[in-house]
């Protein structure tokens, strides 16, 4: 499976990139091929402008060339990650931006689908497991990417993973997080 893993975090050196060296690690010890798409080192621009608006009435729409180059892009992967921090509860407003503007109407949705087989949305949580459950917000959160967005484009096998506790933990904790990581690239299609 090749599998496009689009990373969100303005920092290289961050433990959200680190997870996604040890998850893609994971993917090809598994034998699947991958790129990996940095929105920060790309330049991408999150914020959705009149060009790329949906048009629910278009029976085909044109978009803008930076769109049209990640649409492009997306086609040709079989699968999807996303590898993001969790910030206030949602994603993070590059990856936000994204999905609102390369996930569009006739593409995405609409009169066209998402082709890929498999999502995985892996966040990393600054709070522990327990908090994110005291208010369900792991449940929440998760409803909202694999219906509210997987679902409705197309995508049946999504699927939400959480790396907890991910800020002032211990060096050995943090070991811990990055082999969660490379066994969710391992077992991906699993």
């Amino acid at each position: 499976m090749n599998v496009l893993t689009v990373v969100s975090h303005p920092r290289k050196d961050s433990l959200t990139f680190q997870a996604a060296d040890r998850f893609v690690q994971g993917l090809a010890d598994a034998g699947h091929s991958y790129s990996i798409l940095d929105l920060h080192g790309i330049g991408f621009d999150p914020v959705l402008r009149g060009v790329d608006e949906p048009d629910m009435a278009a029976a085909e729409q044109t978009f803008s060339p930076e769109v049209e180059t990640e649409m492009r892009r997306l086609k040709e992967h079989d699968a999807l990650a996303f590898i993001f921090p969790l910030w206030w509860w949602h994603l993070p407003a590059m990856l936000k931006g994204y999905i609102d503007r390369v996930m569009n109407n006739g593409f995405a949705y609409g009169s066209n689908h998402l082709h890929h087989q498999h999502v995985l949305w892996l966040s990393l949580a600054g709070v522990s497991k327990a908090q994110m459950d005291k208010r369900n917000y792991g449940e929440t959160i998760s409803h909202l990417l694999n219906v509210g967005i997987a679902d409705y484009c197309g995508l049946r096998n999504s699927k939400v993973e959480f790396l907890y506790e991910t800020v002032g933990a211990e060096p050995g904790h943090y070991e811990t997080l990055l082999q969660q990581a490379y066994r969710l690239g391992v077992d991906y299609a699993k």
